[in-house]
Formats: C-alpha cells, structure tokens, sequence
C-alpha cells in the first residue's frame, strides 16, 4: 500500500460514499487485482457501517497510513451525507480476524438489505459475516427461477439462497450443512422475510455421510452448490467437488437444472465444465452467470464462478 495506492483509494471511496446505494454493497474490491499496491484489501457498504477487510499483514507504516486515511474519510462531508456512523477495519489475515472499530459504536450484529429482502449478519465476531456479496447475481437467478420448483441448497451457510428460493415462489427448499449455527441464522433470515417456514427443511449433518437423507427427500427440480473451497476436516475443492457431481443423476429430475459454484481463483470455469461433463454426463452446460460490476476481476477465471447446467 504505496501513498500512491492509499491516495487513490481514498479518492474512489470519496466518490462512492457521494453516491452511497440505498442497500448492501462492495465499495471497493482489491482482490480483483484491477488497483496496484490494493491487491489485499476490499471495502463493503453495509447501509451506514462501512467495513474495511485486509486479506495481508501490511508494514506498520502502511497500517498506520490506511488507518489515518480511514479515520479521515470519517470527518468527510461525504461521509456525512451518505448517512455512514460506523467504520470497522477487519484483520482478516489473523488467526480470529480481529476487528477494530475506527469510528462509531461496535456493531455485532446488523440486518441488511439486498434485493428488497432481508438477511441478519454479524460483525466482529467471525471471518465472514453471513452473506458473500459477490454471489448477488446468483441469488437473483435463483429468485427468477424458482417458482414451483423442490430446491436442494447444498453448503448451505445462512441460506442466502433459500432466502432468494422461497421469495420467488419455490415450492419447498431443503438446505444442507454441518454447521447448525450458521442454519439457525438461515431460518432468522426466513423469518424476517416473513417465509413460511413449512416450505422449508434445514439438514446440519455432513453431506458425505448424510446423502440417504438428502436423496429421499428428493427428486429435486433445482439443485445448488456453493462449497467453501477448503474448509478444515471437511471439504477439499480438487477432491470433493467430484464427489458431489457424481450424486447429481440421483437427485434431479429428469429436466432438473443445476447452479454450481466456485470461489477459488486457482480454478477457472473448465474445471467445473469438466467435472459435470464426466461425473454427469446427462448435463450439459447452458451459461456462466455474470459477476457483479462492483466486483472487476483483471482475469475473469479468477473470480467468482457461478454455472447453470440442465438435464437433457
């Protein structure tokens, strides 16, 4: 972070906040590599708080500049006039991702919108907050596509799309995920939906030792994927992936579609394309979804993937 690179930043968010969106947004994204000496940073508006997350350690001269830089982005007459209060600067590249509060009050928990609905996320307390705003455009294709539809929603997390699912007039939704903290918070962003809640089943178990129960609840017309790339103990994207991909004939209807994701910018969307093709081959590939034109990506491989395929 060069006080050329800081410079710049402090110019994009000026002219950001000036036209601040009325719901949840990216800022700034740096991970997209577009702004050099910026590569390690993103900044999210989460209507009045704004969070600033480091993916690296930086020199203690750079901290000490970007915190300056943030703290005086605070005193702005933009800052005011986007009706921003709170500012948090999260450590990511720590072992807690340790947050500091640089302006205003802690804010543990904040409800947010996008799309018109609602989904309750906590801040300080974890690495990620609840929803990933980069799979927006994803959620709204589910939302289009769901009506009348029995949804499978694998990795489920706070059920973002289950959300999306049942507001666009899904006929059942079933989420799947080991951890029930994170399902728990998936039925609050239901319920501040105001969604029945009979339309929808919530399996904390582990999917590889679960796929009876998932598969008798089945057939399903849509099925989502959305694994972490690695996450400990439990998923291994080069080998699990595959995996999941070979149960997709045994859960799908015969004309059933697939949204099947992938973060990791090792991998680009061949490798998803190429593990349908063999482990399903009754799929075949219909489009990539676009990314969100707050998220730029100097290689489109690198960012988020987000691929439809249909039965047939």
């Amino acid at each position: 972070m060069t006080p050329d690179a800081l410079a710049l930043l402090h110019t994009h968010l000026l002219a950001a906040l000036r036209d601040a969106p009325a719901e949840t947004r990216r800022l700034f994204h740096g991970r997209g590599r577009c702004w050099p000496g910026l590569e390690q940073l993103t900044v999210d508006w989460l209507q009045g708080v704004v969070l600033v997350s480091l993916f690296k350690e930086p020199e203690a001269v750079q901290l000490d500049a970007l915190q300056q830089l943030l703290r005086n982005l605070c005193t702005s007459s933009e800052w005011q006039q986007a009706g921003a209060h709170t500012l948090a600067l999260q450590h990511r590249y720590l072992p807690q991702s340790t947050t500091e509060w640089l302006w205003g009050q802690m804010v543990e928990e904040l409800t947010i919108t996008e799309g018109g609905l609602l989904y309750r996320i906590d801040l300080g307390k974890k690495q990620n907050s609840g929803l990933f705003l980069d799979m927006r455009y994803g959620r709204n294709w589910v939302r289009e596509h769901a009506r009348g539809l029995r949804v499978l929603n694998l990795f489920a997390y706070t059920c973002g799309f289950s959300v999306a699912a049942i507001e666009g007039g899904a006929e059942h939704v079933v989420n799947v995920d080991m951890a029930r903290g994170a399902l728990s918070r998936g039925r609050d962003n239901h319920r501040l939906n105001g969604h029945d809640l009979g339309k929808v089943s919530f399996l904390g178990h582990d999917l590889f030792k679960s796929w009876a129960k998932v598969t008798g609840n089945g057939p399903y017309d849509l099925v989502i994927i959305d694994p972490p790339s690695f996450q400990k103990g439990s998923f291994l994207l080069t080998k699990d992936y595959q995996r999941v991909l070979r149960r997709l004939p045994d859960l799908l209807t015969p004309q059933g579609t697939v949204l099947a994701c992938m973060n990791d910018p090792a991998f680009g969307e061949d490798f998803l394309i190429e593990g349908v093709t063999r482990e399903a081959p009754g799929l075949r590939f219909e489009q990539r979804l676009a990314n969100p034109p707050e998220f730029p990506d100097i290689d489109p491989q690198s960012g988020l993937k987000a691929l439809v395929f249909r039965q047939g």
